[in-house]
């Protein structure tokens, strides 16, 4: 008989060859960086004298690099962007003297089965240019309808690979994107590192639609001119030149490093090995530490070093993305470098220079009193324009508007823990958890990372105004001498958010009395009009609304024990709830929202993936807990409790707790509305 606990093994099966070339695409094409690299080097590789790229939103919506190189052969149009067909390798024992960028063949068709690909191209022979389709490494047709061969266009000698939408057969890896300036910034600085390297080459690169380049280079610039022309002139003036050759390493260095004079916060390091983009993190390592005897605590050093090693010597098929490469004597040629940079670095350190005020040939030097006396007269005068006009006593615009229910023209804020709160509080003997999840930590960390310090500082140093459309969610505040218009829904959500991160697992309790009844709410939040807040999905709106409930219903219950503990839900085996997290003090979210709230867990969540489950679980609570907007008909006295909650407890823990995102910019919760600067130059013409 057989064991009726052991587990049968699964058939195998090959993969679809899709799936495979999907797998294989993103490996080799991780973000968009990653694309433009590979296409900049194709580039290069066809002799260009002229490579542009243009960008938009990231290089996730277009990509598009034209260069003037030897162009593409009609011919060979049909198996461009087929996996391993490349001009540059017929055997394997080609890799061993491999001098080009490219060698597998890999590029074109990743970039294929993740995108929209166009390519233009023309050959010094050809009388006219040739433009192809393709798809899943596949010609296909421009337009239903349409042949899918290439069709004769107007063009110049060269090729234009231009790739729309990126990953959008792969939404998990687009939705990583989510800030397109930080694409931007990484595509601009693969740009910028070849600029440098590949002097006798003019490169650009802008956004799509943008007359200004982020980066622009010349043919005819030098090495050190391009430096000057991306890094700025303080880099420029204080390079050094470095000559390092070993005959019995087999390998030459050529580079530019900074001297003791020029250090930043950050290594800048700039190596192409056998001309080819990489990184070495033992080279790296060791140059800092060269430079740690040289430089104050905390600088680094820009470094520019192209290496040339013989190419029997390397493996350059080590990583997909062609990112590091082998080869033989690492140590050794590591140290020898470091030696040349360090020796370079004690030549031309027996003096330092330093920026100094001298005085003017034939005045004296004052005495102690006379520079108190002349310093005091120098001292900048503030105008009247630039003067910031603020009091925390003074009344805020809402303490002249008539309402009822709030204190009205009272010198000194409320606390969220003052004696006029509506809520009654209880210490309970619970002691705090020290939870150290990986998931939370890494959570925190994308929060740091999406840090806008401008922003933050605006928040913590704010001057309440008022309410401006509480139906909208809006209210004004100052900062300095401007005046800003901010989302409060949206920041709001933001911070509920961050302090479900920092007070993960140790969230007070909004006690129910009597317990709710778990079935009932999500029954009443079934009922809510498809256009509300609870709107399901397409593919939840086919289901039966009691096979709806029913699953929602099943799937808390079943998570009750893990709610309980990390988010303060207490639910009981019976369905009834009985508590629901208290965030933050002085202030209750709207219990209207709740059976909406109870009911997006079930679809919003993502319960099989602890990271995105805590994610997404939040995300939903910040949401239940933001200020929901006053509209005409709302209930007076909630409608005075959010009014009130706004200026006495949310914006003062904007203050003290929100750590302000950039997207919190980018999707414009925060507009500047006026300046004082700004309006004195409008009363003067006036």
């Amino acid at each position: 008989m057989a064991d009726s606990g052991r587990k049968e093994p699964k058939p195998i099966r090959a993969l679809d060859i899709t799936v495979v070339n999907r797998i294989a695409a993103g490996e080799i094409i991780q973000r968009p960086a990653n694309a433009l690299k590979e296409l900049i080097e194709n580039s290069i590789d066809a002799g260009s004298t002229s490579i542009d790229v243009v960008v938009k939103e990231g290089g996730v919506k277009l990509l598009q690099i034209t260069d003037n190189g030897c162009g593409i052969r009609k011919e060979d149009m049909e198996i461009l962007c087929e996996r391993f067909t490349t001009s540059k390798l017929q055997n394997f024992d080609d890799l061993s003297s491999i001098a080009t960028y490219g060698f597998r063949g890999e590029a074109l068709a990743s970039i294929s089965h993740i995108a929209h690909v166009t390519i233009t191209t023309k050959t010094a022979e050809s009388p006219c240019a040739w433009r192809a389709t393709y798809s899943d490494g596949k010609l296909v047709p421009a337009k239903p309808g349409q042949s899918a061969d290439p069709k004769p266009v107007a063009g110049k000698t060269g090729t234009q690979i231009t790739a729309e939408d990126l990953f959008y057969n792969v939404p998990t890896r687009r939705r990583a994107f989510r800030n397109a300036n930080d694409e931007y910034m990484r595509l601009l600085d693969v740009v910028q590192r070849y600029a440098v390297h590949s002097a006798g080459i003019s490169m650009s690169c802008k956004r799509h639609g943008d007359t200004a380049y982020g980066c622009s280079t010349v043919q005819r610039a030098t090495t050190k001119d391009n430096i000057r022309q991306i890094y700025g002139a303080s880099v420029a003036g204080e390079l050094l030149s470095i000559e390092v050759k070993d005959e019995g390493l087999a390998f030459k260095v050529e580079g530019l490093a900074t001297n003791a004079n020029y250090h930043v916060k950050k290594t800048t390091m700039l190596l192409f090995i056998n001309h080819r983009l990489v990184e070495s993190t033992s080279l790296k390592r060791g140059l800092e530490q060269i430079y740690a005897t040289f430089l104050p605590k905390g600088g680094h050093p820009f470094l520019y070093l192209s290496l040339e090693i013989e190419p029997s010597r390397v493996d350059v098929n080590v990583h997909p993305t062609k990112r590091e490469v082998n080869f033989l004597h690492e140590e050794e040629i590591v140290e020898c470098i470091c030696q040349a940079v360090g020796a370079k670095l004690r030549e031309t350190d027996s003096s330092r220079r330093f920026e100094v005020q001298t005085l003017l040939p034939g005045v004296t030097e004052l005495d102690a009193a006379d520079k108190a006396a002349a310093l005091q007269k120098t001292q900048t005068k503030v105008y009247e324009k630039n003067m910031v006009r603020t009091d925390s006593r003074a009344q805020a615009i809402t303490s002249f508007l008539s309402s009822t229910g709030v204190p009205s023209g009272s010198s000194e804020p409320q606390g969220p823990a003052s004696s006029d709160t509506p809520y009654e509080y209880e210490h309970t003997e619970k002691t705090r958890t020290n939870l150290r999840l990986a998931s939370i930590k890494e959570l925190k960390c994308v929060v740091r990372d999406q840090v806008h310090n401008g922003l933050s500082d605006l928040f913590a140093n704010h001057t309440w105004v008022g309410l401006v459309d509480e139906k909208r969610r809006l209210a004004a505040v100052q900062h300095t001498t401007k005046l800003y218009l901010i989302d409060y829904g949206a920041v709001s959500c933001e911070l509920f958010y961050q302090i479900g991160l920092t007070e993960f697992g140790n969230y007070g309790s909004i006690r129910l009395q009597p317990p709710l009844n778990l079935k009932s709410l999500l029954e009443a939040a079934m009922e809510v009009d498809e256009g509300g807040d609870t709107a399901m999905e397409d593919d939840e709106k086919a289901l039966d609304r009691a096979e709806v409930v029913q699953a929602v219903y099943e799937q808390l219950v079943s998570k009750r024990e893990m709610i309980g503990d990390y988010f303060s839900i207490e639910l009981s085996e019976d369905g009834d709830i009985s508590s629901i997290p208290l965030l933050v003090k002085g202030y209750v979210p709207s219990l209207a929202k709740l059976p909406g709230f109870l009911l997006r867990l079930g679809p919003n969540v993502d319960w099989y993936n602890e990271k995105a489950c805590f994610e997404t679980f939040l995300r939903e609570l910040a949401i239940f807990y933001a200020p929901e907007p006053i509209v005409k008909g709302s209930d007076e006295n909630r409608a005075t409790e959010v009014k009130a909650a706004i200026e006495k407890v949310l914006f003062p823990a904007f203050k003290k707790r929100l750590v302000a995102t950039k997207n919190l910019l980018l999707e414009k919760r925060v507009i500047e509305i006026a300046n004082l600067p700004a309006l004195y130059r409008v009363f003067e013409r006036c």
